[in-house]
C-alpha cells in the first residue's frame, strides 16, 4: 500500500492500482494518520484536524467509526492504544515522507560536491508532487518543495545546464517576487551562459524589488552573485568539496563543536595524528557552513600554497597575466575581500609555515572569510582556535552495549561494506572490541581492518594486530599513498621530525600509560623539552601534564629503537623508576593520605603493569617487589582478580623467592591464589605459603600478609592466632594495630562468640577511624553490620552498612562495594523487603560481571535463587544456585564458603521438591566444607539445612536438635529466616512445645564431633 498526500489524498495497492479512500472526512483522516506514519496520534489531534475548533457532540465515537471504515476500506493496519491511533506503514510508503528523505539526501549530496547525484535525488523528490499538498501540513510542505526546487537548480547550474533552468527561475520569481534565492540563482545562471549584461540587469531588478517591497538591501548570496558577474569570473568554478563515498559515523558531537566554533572564530584548525578523520570531519562541517572552497595542500610544496588556493577558487589564468600582474596572495585578497566564504585548507602540516603566512595575510584583509584548516600541528597565529579531533570512543571490555560506541559503529559499517553478510554477534563482540581498542579508535586504521573481514575471520584479525603494519598494508587504490596503509599514515608524520625529536619519540615508546615530563626526563635520556613539539605535531597527546602516544604510533616508533641494547637499557630504567613509585606509595595507602596516593598510582598504573610484566621475565627481584607493593592498591581499587593474574605471571617465572624478597614472594603466592582455580599449581602455592607462615610463627612484617592469609588460607587455628597476637602486640605499624582487634572480632564471630566479636570489631573500627584510613574502617563496619544482622538489630546494621558502602565508593573499590551490596540484599531479604533485595542482588551480579569477580557474582545469583524459591519458581531457583556453584570454583577460603552456600541453596530446592536424598547430600557437603574451613557462621547455616531435611523425612527430634546446635555454633539465631522459621513451626507442632524445647536445648549442648555425627558425617572429618 502506498499513500499520497502531495496533491489529492489517494492510495494505491501493491500493483499500483488506485484504492477508494472514501469521502472528504476519510481522506482528511488518512492524511492526518499518514503525516505521522508509524507513530501514535492522539484522538484530540485527530478530532481537531477533522472538525476544527468546534467539534460536534460524540466526536470521539465518530472518530472511531471513521477509523473503522478506513481500516475496512483500505485493509490498513491501524492500531488503537491508550496513546491514540497509529497507521502501521513504513514512512517511505507515504509520498510526503519519501519526498522529505529524498530532498534531504539531495541537499547533502549537493553540499558534498556531487551535483549529479543531487540532481537525480531532487528530481525524484519533486516528481512526487501531483498538485497542492493536503491541508494538514500544506504550508510547511510548500516551503520544503520550494527549497528542493532551488537546490535542484543549484545542481543544474553546477553541471553546466544553466540554460535549462532559466524559464523555471523566472516562473519562481513571478510566483514569489521577494524570495531572494531565485533572484541570486537567475543572476548566476545568466552569467554562467555568458549573458553577463542580462545578469547585471536581473540583479538591478531584484535590488529594486527588495527595496520597494521590503525596504531591504540584497543579502550575501545575491551580492556575491552580482560581484562574480561584475568581475566576469566563472560562476561556481571553485573547487567543490570532495564527494564522499561512505557514511559519516561517530562524529556527531565533534561536528556540532566545529559548527559552533565556526560561528565565533574565523580560523579553526582541526588537530590530530594521521588517520583520525580530520579531512572527513572538515568536509562534513563545511557542507553545512555556507559557500566554501576546498584546497588540498598535500601534493604541494610551501611556495605553491597561494597558487593552490587560487586554483581551488577557480580563478582563470588570464587574470594573472599582463604588466599589472598581482602577487598570488594579493590576487587572493582581491578575489576574497568582498565574499563571505569558508576556505578549507586540508593537510597543512608539511607546509605549515607557508599556510600560516597566507592565512595571516588573508584574514585581516577579507572580513567575510573564515578558514577551516586540518593539520597535525597548529598554524600558530593569532586568533587560531584549535579543535583537537579525538579518537573514536572505544567500549570498555565486557560492556553490554559495545555496538553503540562510535569506534565499533564505524568498524561495523565499513565491515558490512566489505562483506554485506558480516554481523556482530555474541561470539565476535569481544574480538571487535579488541580490534577497536588495539587500533586506538583511529578511523583510518579501523577502516583498513574492516576491509580484511572479507578474507580473514574476525578472530584472526584481532590476533594479528601485534603485526598491525603488515596486516593493514592495503587500503583503497585511489587514496593518497600516505592513506593506503597504516604505516604510510604514521611515516608521513615521522618524516617531518628532526633527529632530536625522533630520538625522543622512539624512547618514549617504553611508556605504556604515557608519561609526565618528570618521568620522561628520568627514563628517556633524551631532550624532553621537545615533548611539547611532539604534541604540536600530533605524535603524542598532551592532557593534564601527561604525554601519551597512541598505540599505533608507539608501535611504529618502537621499531626505530637502536637494537636490543637501547631497548634493554630503556626497559630497566623504566622498571626501576616505577618500582620506586610503588614502594613509596605502599605504606601511604594505609594512612589518611591514601586517596592522594591512589590517584598517583591510578595515573601510572599502565606503566606499573608494563614494568611488572617486563621484569617478570628479565628481573625477578624487581618483579616480586613491584607485585608486593601493589597488593594493597589492587584491594583498595577493587582489582584483586587482576592482581591475581599478574601475580601468577610473576610466580611462574621465579619458582622460589629471590634473595632478600622472601616475604614479598609470599605476598605474590597469596595474591596469585586469590581467584585461581584449584589445581596442582595452586596446591603448590598453598603448601609454600603455609610453610612460610609456620616458619615465621604467623608474625610477618607486612600488614597485608595477615589479611591475605586469612582470606586465602582461612582463619588460623586457635593456637596460631594467639601466637600471632602476642608476637604482633608491639608492632609499630598503626594499620596492623587496628587490623588485630578487627581480626579477633571476625574470628570470634565465626566462632559464634558474638559479644567478643562486637567488642573486637568496634575497637578495630575506632582505631581505623582515628588513623583516617577508609578501607580498614569500611571492612570493620562491614563485618559489624553482619553481626548486627545476626542479632536482629536491622536498623543499626543498615546504618553501619551504608557508611561502609559510602567509604568503598569513595575509594573506588568495586569488588568490596559489590560484596557489600550483596550483603545488604541479604539484610533486606531478612526484613521482608524482597524488591529491594532483588535490586541489590541484580546490581551485584552486574558489577561482578563487569569487573570479573566470579565469587561475588555467585553470591548475587544465590540471593536471586533464594528469592525465586520463596516465589515458588523452583526451576529458576535451582538453575541460579547451580550457576553460583560453578562460578565459585577457585581454591580459596571465600570461594569454598560460597560453594558451601550454593550447596545449601540446592539442598533447600531439593527439600521443596521432596527429594530428601539429594537434599541430604547437598547439606552434608556444606557442613563438611564449613567445618574444614572453620567458618562457624556457614556451619550453622548448613546445620539448619540438615534440620530441614530431617523435618522433610519426619525426624522432628533430630531437626530440633540440629536447630539448637546451629544456635550454639553461631552464637544466636538469625531473626527473619523463613526456612528456619518453617522447620521450627513444623517440628514444634509435631513434637509439642516441651519436647521441642528439650531437643533444642540438647542440641545446644552438643560438642563438635557430636554435631557432625548428628548431621550424618564422620567426626574425624
Amino acid at each position: 500500500m502506498r499513500i499520497g498526500v502531495l496533491g489529492a489524498v489517494v492510495a494505491w495497492d501493491g500493483a499500483g492500482g488506485p484504492v477508494a479512500v472514501g469521502g472528504p472526512r476519510g481522506r482528511a483522516l488518512l492524511a492526518l494518520l499518514a503525516a505521522d506514519a508509524g507513530r501514535f496520534v492522539s484522538p484530540e489531534r485527530l478530532i481537531d484536524g477533522l472538525y476544527g475548533e468546534d467539534p460536534p457532540e460524540g466526536a470521539a465515537n465518530a472518530l472511531q467509526s471513521q477509523v473503522s471504515r478506513l481500516r475496512s476500506a483500505l485493509k490498513l493496519p491501524i492500531e488503537l492504544t491508550s496513546a491514540g491511533y497509529c497507521l502501521r506503514v513504513e514512512p517511505d510508503e507515504v509520498d510526503m515522507h519519501r519526498f522529505e528523505r529524498l530532498a534531504a539526501a539531495g541537499r547533502r549530496e549537493l553540499a558534498a560536491g556531487d551535483p549529479t547525484r543531487a540532481s537525480d535525488l531532487l528530481g525524484e523528490a519533486l516528481a512526487l508532487w501531483r498538485g497542492p499538498a493536503a491541508a494538514t501540513q500544506a504550508t510547511r510542505l510548500d516551503e520544503l518543495r520550494a527549497e528542493a526546487a532551488a537546490d535542484r537548480v543549484d545542481a543544474e547550474i553546477s553541471l553546466g545546464r544553466a540554460a535549462d533552468v532559466l524559464d523555471e527561475l523566472r516562473a519562481a520569481i513571478a510566483d514569489h517576487p521577494v524570495r531572494e534565492r531565485p533572484h541570486a540563482q537567475l543572476v548566476r545562471a545568466l552569467h554562467a551562459v555568458g549573458r553577463t549584461a542580462e545578469a547585471l540587469t536581473a540583479f538591478e531588478d531584484a535590488r529594486r524589488t527588495l527595496a520597494d517591497e521590503l525596504g531591504a538591501d540584497p543579502g550575501p548570496d545575491l551580492t556575491e552573485a552580482h560581484l562574480a558577474a561584475l568581475r566576469d569570473e566563472p560562476a561556481n568554478a571553485a573547487m567543490p568539496l570532495p564527494a564522499q563515498l561512505t557514511s559519516f559515523v561517530g562524529r556527531d558531537r565533534e561536528l556540532r563543536q566545529v559548527a559552533d566554533l565556526l560561528q565565533h572564530a574565523r580560523l579553526v584548525t582541526l588537530l590530530g595524528p594521521g588517520g583520525t578523520g580530520k579531512t572527513r570531519l572538515a568536509v562534513e562541517a563545511a557542507a553545512n557552513a555556507g559557500p566554501c572552497v576546498f584546497a588540498e595542500l598535500a601534493p604541494h610544496v610551501a611556495d605553491d600554497v597561494p597558487q593552490a588556493v587560487l586554483t581551488a577558487l577557480g580563478l582563470r589564468e588570464t587574470a594573472l597575466r599582463g604588466p599589472g600582474r598581482q602577487d598570488p596572495a594579493e590576487r587572493l585578497v582581491s578575489a576574497l575581500r568582498d565574499q563571505k566564504t569558508l576556505l578549507v585548507l586540508d593537510n597543512c602540516e608539511h607546509v605549515v609555515a607557508a599556510a600560516a603566512q597566507l592565512v595571516a595575510r588573508l584574514l585581516p584583509a577579507c572580513p567575510g572569510l573564515r578558514v577551516l584548516a586540518t593539520s597535525r600541528e597548529p598554524l600558530g597565529i593569532t586568533g587560531e582556535q584549535l579543535a583537537p579531533v579525538p579518537r573514536l570512543a572505544v567500549p570498555p571490555s565486557g560492556t553490554r552495549d559495545a555496538g553503540t560506541y562510535p569506534a565499533v559503529r564505524l568498524f561495523l559499517d565499513r565491515a558490512r561494506a566489505s562483506d554485506p553478510a558480516f554481523r556482530m554477534t555474541d561470539e565476535t563482540t569481544a574480538d571487535i572490541v579488541r580490534i577497536c581498542t588495539a587500533l586506538d579508535g583511529l578511523p583510518l586504521a579501523l577502516e583498513l581492518a574492516a576491509a580484511r573481514v572479507r578474507t580473514l575471520p574476525i578472530a584472526d584479525i584481532a590476533a594479528r594486530l601485534d603485526d598491525r603494519f603488515r596486516l593493514l598494508a592495503r587500503g583503497s587504490r585511489t587514496a593518497d599513498a600516505r592513506h593506503r596503509s597504516l604505516r604510510g599514515v604514521v611515516e608521513w608524520s615521522w618524516d617531518l621530525l628532526d633527529d632530536d625529536e625522533r630520538r625522543l619519540a622512539r624512547r618514549l615508546t617504553v611508556f605504556r600509560g604515557g608519561a609526565t615530563l618528570a618521568y620522561a626526563e628520568e627514563v628517556c635520556d633524551a631532550p624532553v623539552d621537545l615533548l611539547p613539539e611532539l604534541a604540536d605535531k600530533s605524535l603524542v597527546e598532551s592532557s593534564g601534564g601527561r604525554f601519551r602516544m597512541l598505540e599505533t604510533i608507539r608501535a611504529f616508533c618502537a621499531e626505530k629503537l637502536d637494537g636490543a641494547g637501547e631497548t634493554e637499557q630503556l626497559r630497566n630504567a623504566h622498571a626501576q623508576a616505577f618500582l620506586r613509585l610503588a614502594e613509596e606509595a605502599d605504606p601511604k595507602l594505609r594512612t589518611a593520605e591514601q586517596l592522594d596516593w591512589l590517584q598517583k598510582l591510578d595515573a601510572e598504573y599502565d606503566n606499573l603493569v608494563a614494568a611488572l610484566r617486563w621484569s617478570a621475565t628479565a628481573d625477578s627481584p624487581t618483579a616480586v617487589r613491584i607485585t608486593a607493593s601493589l597488593v594493597m592498591y589492587w584491594w583498595l581499587r577493587g582489582r584483586r582478580y587482576e592482581g591475581a593474574v599478574l601475580s601468577r605471571e610473576v610466580v611462574r617465572h621465579c619458582e622460589t623467592a629471590p634473595p632478600g624478597c622472601l616475604e614479598q614472594f609470599l605476598m605474590c603466592l597469596l595474591t596469585a591464589m586469590a581467584g585461581a582455580p584449584e589445581d596442582d599449581e595452586t596446591a603448590a602455592y598453598r603448601s609454600a605459603a603455609e610453610q612460610y607462615l609456620v616458619d615465621r610463627g604467623w608474625s610477618p612484617e607486612h600488614p597485608m600478609v595477615l589479611m591475605l592469609s586469612g582470606v586465602v588460607l582461612g582463619p588460623p587455628e586457635e593456637g596460631d592466632a594467639r601466637l600471632a597476637q602476642s608476637l604482633l602486640a608491639e608492632h609499630p605499624d598503626p594499620w596492623l594495630n587496628a587490623l588485630i582487634p578487627m581480626g579477633d572480632g571476625l574470628r570470634a564471630m565465626l566462632g559464634g562468640e558474638l559479644d567478643d566479636a562486637e567488642r573486637g570489631l568496634r575497637e578495630g573500627a575506632a582505631r581505623y577511624r582515628a588513623l583516617g584510613e577508609r578501607w580498614g574502617l569500611s571492612m570493620a563496619l562491614d563485618n559489624l553490620s553482619q553481626l548486627l544482622v545476626l542479632r536482629g538489630r536491622h536498623d543499626e546494621a543498615l546504618e553501619t552498612m551504608t557508611e561502609s558502602m559510602t567509604l568503598m565508593q569513595l575509594l573506588g573499590a568495586t569488588d568490596d562495594y559489590a560484596d557489600l551490596l550483596c550483603r545488604r540484599g541479604d539484610s533486606r531479604a531478612l526484613r521482608g523487603d524482597l524488591d529491594g533485595a532483588r535490586a541489590d542482588y541484580e546490581q551485584t551480579v552486574e558489577l561482578a560481571r563487569r569487573t570479573g569477580m566470579p565469587e561475588t557474582r555467585a553470591s548475587g545469583h544465590l540471593g536471586l535463587s533464594g528469592l525465586a524459591r520463596r516465589a515458588g519458581d523452583l526451576p529458576r531457583a535451582r538453575a541460579l544456585a547451580e550457576q553460583a556453584f560453578a562460578e565459585s570454583s577457585t581454591d580459596s577460603f571465600s570461594a569454598a564458603i560460597t560453594r558451601a552456600s550454593a550447596s545449601v541453596a540446592l539442598g533447600w530446592v531439593a527439600v521443596a521438591e521432596h527429594r530428601p536424598e539429594e537434599a541430604r547430600q547437598r547439606m552434608q557437603a556444606a557442613v563438611e566444607t564449613a567445618h574444614r574451613w572453620h567458618d562457624h557462621g556457614s556451619l550453622a547455616t548448613a546445620l539448619e539445612g540438615v534440620a530441614g531435611v530431617c523435618a522433610e523425612e519426619g525426624r522432628f527430634a533430630d531437626a530440633a536438635a540440629l536447630l539448637g546446635a546451629a544456635v550454639a555454633v553461631r552464637g544466636t539465631a538469625i531473626p527473619g529466616q523463613p526456612d528456619v522459621a518453617q522447620v521450627t513451626v513444623v517440628a514444634r507442632e509435631a513434637l509439642g512445645e516441651d519436647t521441642f524445647a528439650a531437643a533444642h536445648a540438647a542440641g545446644q549442648q552438643l560438642g563438635p564431633a557430636e554435631r557432625l555425627a548428628l548431621a550424618g558425617l564422620s567426626p574425624v572429618r
